[in-house]
């Protein structure tokens, strides 16, 4: 019996925009070690900026590969010098950045494969592995043009979120491609193989070009989610009659095993040679497996916000819309993942706090508090920067949404609305908004949602739970787990290591429905989650009178 066998880790990878995460699980699911580099910080021969460099042409976006590669060998010199057993790692996996996409060159295969342990991956892959030395990354926006032809040659925005479960965005791979394809040609044409930034990582430890994991392959505007196939007609779109050679495989589903380690990692880092390599997926995807179970929400309250929530298989898939994405789930292939995302979120909350309540967050939830549900009556909306969801939107809107003449029907605009309000009434709106939508995206008859875990640095305001526990009418739950997309990863891996022995097993068997480290932190209150229920379709007439003054200026 190997080591690897004898006492099994999993070891979870989250290459992120601003570093590498590493965390390691014990066959418990606990987490025994964890470690970190900060591209920045710990690489600053690269000149990054939080981890990506702006380029010269208007929205372009990128990080440097090499980079990334001596980062690896810098996350695993650090887990060694902290005593790590590399043979006791039965599983890798883990989780990339989404939409970022990795070029390799005619001579990548022969370098994968051929890696000396005399020599780290940077040195021996970078750049000969490469026909583009930069990855564009989620941060891109320079594809506009792109965006626009994907649209118009499918037959409009909402085909295209039809089939590949979003309408086509700047951030998204397969407008990336495109844009490659368009400015570079040299570059395509040069191109051998292409990777998502999870799929390169995977790639890097079997020693050939990995496939991409069907949750990842949904957030490309290439794949159909619900065949969970690439497109022929998105593929010819965006990168011609040789882009499904460049990407090489058909997405797959996770639990499967790659294969195991390549001979490199045995003999460099002591790897054993029975370490399993599963497919790595999306930072998103992967924050799914570690912080929810079945019946479970997301909300991340970082600088942008984004809500996730799993729909389970077998059921009649969620409805697509222009304004949401629709991902594939990792280890189910008919689950899906619905996703919500806003630009404006922990910015617009503290521009808020800075003009009303000087600066400070204890005032600012007093002036919640000392607000009642409702607003009194008033409903605003907050976009300092080009609003997701609706598109395009800036600025702030106010109404008065039960105005004292009787006669007039619906939300009246205000350009005048209290002081007070607005430390309530910036909540109030955030969070209706994704009430306002979830209902028209699950299917019939889904099964209620249970929990709403919350996540990011607004998820720590006591005031803010509260208000989500009565908006969103569920109980809030932290989790005790900071790196969730690094543990996600190890949960990952762990399952396809388990699933040798369980075959039939899903996910949920494993981890026996529980997700990792969970506490309550705030009740839903009935009688508030009422006043809530209530101004769902208040909130949903403002917003329609807010698009159509946006659209109505802009045309």
């Amino acid at each position: 019996m190997s080591s690897a066998s004898a006492k099994p880790l999993f070891l979870g990878l989250d290459l992120s925009t601003q570093q590498i995460k590493a965390v390691l699980l014990d066959e418990h699911s606990e987490i025994v070690h964890e470690a970190a580099v900060h591209f920045d910080r710990d690489l600053p021969q690269y000149g990054t900026t939080n981890g990506a460099i702006k380029g010269p042409d208007e929205g372009e976006v990128t990080s440097p590969v090499k980079m990334w590669l001596e980062a690896i060998d810098l996350l695993l010199q650090r887990l060694k010098n902290d005593g790590i057993d590399f043979s006791a790692i039965a599983s890798i996996s883990g989780a990339g950045q989404q939409h970022g996409s990795v070029y390799w060159s005619k001579d990548a295969v022969a370098l994968l494969t051929g890696l000396s342990e005399s020599q780290s991956l940077a040195e021996q892959l970078s750049p000969g592995a490469f026909s583009y030395p930069k990855a564009p990354i989620w941060q891109d926006s320079s594809t506009t043009e792109d965006c626009k032809r994907l649209e118009t040659e499918f037959g409009g925005a909402q085909a295209v979120a039809d089939t590949s479960g979003s309408r086509a965005y700047e951030r998204f791979t397969g407008n990336q491609i495109s844009r490659i394809r368009r400015v570079f040609p040299e570059i395509y044409d040069a191109t051998a193989y292409i990777s998502l930034v999870s799929s390169f990582i995977a790639s890097l430890f079997i020693g050939q070009i990995a496939p991409v994991d069907i949750s990842d392959a949904s957030g490309m505007n290439l794949m159909d989610v619900l065949t969970n196939k690439w497109d022929d007609k998105l593929l010819d779109i965006c990168g011609g009659p040789t882009l499904r050679q460049k990407l090489a495989l058909e997405p797959v589903l996770g639990g499967i095993s790659l294969g195991n380690v390549h001979q490199w990692w045995v003999k460099r880092w002591g790897f054993s040679s029975e370490c399993i390599v599963a497919p790595f997926t999306g930072d998103n995807p992967a924050t799914v497996m570690s912080l929810s179970a079945p019946g479970d929400a997301l909300l991340s309250l970082g600088t942008s916000t984004t809500f996730l929530l799993s729909v389970p298989p077998n059921s009649v898939p969620p409805k697509r819309f222009t304004t949401s994405h629709l991902l594939s789930h990792p280890t189910y292939f008919d689950g899906k993942i619905v996703m919500l995302c806003y630009k404006n979120g922990a910015l617009a909350r503290e521009q808020v706090r800075d003009k009303y309540a000087n600066g400070g967050w204890d005032a600012f939830n007093k002036l919640v508090e000392h607000t009642p549900p409702g607003a009194g009556g008033i409903m605003g909306f907050y976009f300092p920067l080009p609003e997701i969801i609706p598109p395009n939107v800036v600025g702030e809107y106010f109404f008065v949404i039960h105005p004292a003449d009787t006669s007039v029907k619906g939300p009246v605009i205000t350009n005048d609305p209290p002081e007070s309000i607005h430390a309530r009434a910036i909540l109030e709106s955030q969070f209706l908004s994704i009430r306002s939508r979830i209902e028209h995206i699950l299917p019939e008859n889904s099964p209620p949602l249970k929990r709403l875990v919350i996540s990011g640095g607004s998820s720590a305001n006591s005031t803010i739970r509260q208000i989500a526990a009565d908006i969103f009418h569920m109980d809030v739950y932290v989790s005790e787990t900071k790196e969730a997309a690094a543990s996600g990863g190890a949960l990952l891996a762990k399952y396809t290591w388990w699933k040798q022995s369980h075959p039939d097993g899903s996910f949920e068997d494993m981890t026996q429905g529980e997700a990792m480290g969970l506490e309550c932190v705030a009740k839903s209150r009935p009688e508030i989650a009422k006043v809530y229920n209530d101004l769902v379709g208040a909130y949903s007439d403002c917003e329609a009178q807010i698009v159509q003054t946006w659209e109505s200026k802009a045309s």
